[in-house]
């Protein structure tokens, strides 16, 4: 019997209302492409993963922050101008690759995005 490696991870998104929808993304692809592909709500994404817009904008659970690469300077900026309340969790789901160590990984999105 031959081992595998996982090439995806579970992604759950939570919205507001506390809907939840549980995606398989595959490694190396966005949390938001992700969520554009399967349909979640509340991701809207208008710049296509540019880090331009911040409508992709996300509060990460506080248990997978510290698997998640520092915050760069665009985002930074980006984050400075979240329609939704900016909070110490707050990133661009469109910045978060997907990687085996973000694998459980659960994103709430915000009440609004723009």
């Amino acid at each position: 019997m031959s081992s595998t490696t996982k090439n995806t991870a579970t992604v759950t998104y939570i919205s507001v209302n506390g809907e939840k929808k549980v995606v398989e993304v595959p490694i190396g692809n966005s949390v938001m492409r992700a969520a554009i592909a399967n349909g979640v709500e509340g991701i809207v994404a208008e710049c296509g993963g540019s880090c331009m817009c911040a409508t992709c904008h996300v509060y990460v659970d506080e248990s997978f922050l510290g698997g998640l690469l520092p915050i760069a300077e665009n985002e930074e900026e980006m984050l400075g101008s979240t329609f939704a309340e900016r909070k110490s969790n707050s990133r661009l789901s469109c910045q978060i690759k997907v990687t085996p160590e973000l694998d459980g990984l659960i994103v709430h999105t915000p009440e609004a995005q723009n």
